[in-house]
């Protein structure tokens, strides 16, 4: 089961920095390339800001010190599994430091699309060294909460192939598993997903069905996020409302709408397009 945080770090943590009470909550959203986990950040974001939270969103490659370099390397299609773990555990710690931390000090609620278990998950099926891979990332907080978005690779296809299609690295192309792009996705994605699976199992993940509609997934989405805020102690910096309104019959359009209306733009640190990962 997922450890309690209480201010815990995974491993080491960041030993060069004071610890600083962390009155904010750090929620995961995880799942495999195309599962659609930015849409539902993108939904939930404003629905959380409605209901009077203070809210923050961070996700893989979007360190402004290492994305650009990620991007440029992964253009040459010829990084190694080393290479490639340090270049995401550097843009991780990066946002970790500058980004989540702070947010959570200031009471924030924070939704990370994706965690360190992606990096467990896919260095996993790269052949890397398990223990090596959870050293590397021992600068982490264990979230509060992950959400993990579950889908197979019967329903995973159709939406990767209608939206942003297969490429080289998701597609496991580096890792030479098919004679064609497409052969290499199912079985990249099948190793995916299957260890997702067991990191849900052994971490105690809330698993949320991605099979179904988008609104389905964004309604019980909402619900865990709802029961989790609601505990005892588990206070943040609210404007008022309560997140009693996760449960009641607004609709998800409605929020957006109200959103839209009351604030106008989501402001530049909203959830970024699913094409921006991995």
């Amino acid at each position: 089961m997922t450890p309690k945080r209480n201010n815990n770090w995974f491993g080491h943590g960041l030993p060069y920095l004071a610890h600083k009470p962390l009155p904010g909550h750090l929620i995961a959203i995880e799942g495999t390339d195309g599962v659609g986990r930015s849409t539902q950040i993108a939904l939930l974001r404003p629905w959380l800001e409605l209901e009077g939270y203070a809210v923050s969103d961070t996700g893989w490659i979007r360190s402004p010190l290492l994305s650009e370099t990620i991007n440029e390397a992964k253009q040459g299609h010829r990084l190694t599994v080393t290479t490639f773990s340090l270049l995401y555990a550097a843009d991780f710690a990066d946002r970790l430091e500058h980004e989540i931390l702070p947010a959570l000090q200031a009471g924030f609620i924070v939704i990370a699309d994706r965690y360190m278990y992606t990096a467990f998950a896919r260095n996993a099926v790269m052949g890397a060294d398990p223990a090596w891979t959870r050293d590397l990332f021992g600068m982490a907080l264990v979230p509060d909460l992950v959400l993990y978005l579950q889908v197979d690779v019967d329903h995973l296809v159709p939406r990767v192939v209608q939206g942003k299609g297969m490429d080289y690295w998701e597609s496991g192309m580096h890792l030479a598993l098919g004679s064609d792009i497409f052969e290499s996705f199912l079985h990249y994605q099948r190793g995916l997903l299957s260890e997702y699976d067991r990191l849900a199992e052994e971490w105690g993940f809330v698993t949320v069905d991605a099979r179904r509609s988008i609104e389905e997934i964004q309604s019980e989405l909402r619900s865990h996020i709802a029961d989790y805020l609601e505990r005892p102690g588990r206070e943040s910096i609210k404007a008022g409302r309560s997140a009693e309104g996760a449960k009641s019959g607004e609709s998800i359009k409605s929020a957006e709408s109200a959103k839209s209306e009351s604030e106008g733009p989501a402001p530049n640190g909203s959830a970024a397009a699913e094409g921006q990962k991995p």
